[in-house]
């Protein structure tokens, strides 16, 4: 049974994840910069971060940060290589907004890189959509947005 268990990130086991996810990165990209993230930006109300567990067994991981009262950010969204291509990344995502709409979201933006083909293909199914850069993260080379619920007028 798939579950999203609220973790702080430097969890043992969220922080098992995160290395994983920071490696991949680094070994794939090379000049990528490593920020490890601070537990305090997502623990509510400022975000929340989840580990997906599959009978138990932790699979994958993510978080929400909040950058305004009414704009989450989805951070470090990372699957294990065994459970890709299952949905598991899309059902992460999927309550990562879910969770952001709980915290006041009305807006969720996501940044990530060109070499990373398979999440912009996930975002984008999803209901992302390309805007300007928001943040000034140089290991970001797209930058996506989506609305959740309706969208204030003018920004359709």
């Amino acid at each position: 049974m798939l579950e999203f268990v609220p973790m702080s990130t430097d969890a043992p086991t969220a922080d098992e994840l995160l290395g994983e996810y920071f490696t991949s990165r680094e070994l794939g990209m090379p000049g990528y910069r490593t920020f490890r993230p601070d537990p305090a930006l997502f623990v509510p109300p400022a975000g929340v971060f989840l580990v997906a567990e599959v009978d138990g067994a932790a699979i994958g991981c993510g978080g929400i940060r909040m950058l305004a009262p009414d704009r989450g950010e989805v951070k470090h969204l990372w699957v294990r290589p065994p459970a890709r291509g299952t949905g598991l990344g899309r059902a992460l995502l999927t309550e990562l907004e879910r969770r952001a709409a709980d915290l006041g979201a009305t807006e969720i933006v996501l940044d990530t890189n060109a070499r990373l083909a398979a999440a912009q293909a996930l975002y984008r199914s999803s209901g992302y959509v390309d805007v300007e850069p928001y943040n000034d993260n140089p290991n970001a080379t797209h930058w996506f947005r989506k609305w959740v619920g309706e969208p204030p007028s003018g920004n359709r």
